[in-house]
């Protein structure tokens, strides 16, 4: 297996990588997330993995340890494929996607190409459990799409509510409600709480 490549960047692009390690040059596929992370770079390390099927071995590479975990745990959901995958990492950033896993944001995850409902739901089925025992959701960083759900959480932690317990109960009326005016919100999250 191999674990991770150290070496210099030869071709950078969205999709891939050409990575010369002791003279041998490896194509190694990125999510967008990670060309983000190297594009400016000459060189460097990418977490990798390999996936070997009859007619291809095919490397896929991360820019950090936890966007390949999150690869990994991803590929073994039934319909996900490793381009699926990617494709997850390469719409979302990896906290992002563990985050609407978690907090079971079928309509955001429902968003990504390739995933509908169903994949959605069996994501957060499957997965749910493991993201919360590699990473709980006290240590997760809890970020919020717009003004509205700033307001709102800012609101009930302002009552005495726990950080994480409002973020949820916010999360739970946005699955239901588009939209939706600051003062309902908070009156809907409270009673999800």
């Amino acid at each position: 297996m191999i674990c991770f490549l150290n070496g210099k960047y030869i071709i950078k692009t969205p999709t891939y990588v050409w990575i010369e390690v002791n003279g041998i040059g490896y194509e190694v596929n990125i999510s967008l997330n990670t060309y983000s992370q190297i594009q400016h770079l000459q060189s460097g390390i990418l977490y990798t993995h390999l996936q070997i099927k009859e007619d291809a071995h095919t490397l896929f590479g991360f820019f950090e340890e936890e966007e390949r975990n999150l690869f990994l745990h991803l590929i073994t959901v039934s319909g996900i494929g490793a381009s699926t995958a990617r494709m997850m990492l390469s719409s979302m950033k990896p906290d992002e996607i563990h985050q609407a896993i978690v907090t079971e944001n079928e309509l955001l995850l429902s968003k990504i190409k390739g995933i509908g409902p169903k994949s959605a739901k069996r994501l957060i089925l499957e997965l749910k459990e493991k993201l919360i025992k590699n990473k709980p959701i006290e240590n997760m960083p809890l970020t919020v799409n717009n003004k509205i759900d700033s307001d709102a959480l800012n609101a009930l932690i302002s009552l005495g509510i726990a950080r994480n317990t409002a973020y949820n109960a916010i999360q739970k009326v946005l699955k239901t409600e588009t939209n939706i005016e600051l003062e309902t919100l908070i009156k809907l999250s409270l009673k999800n709480i």
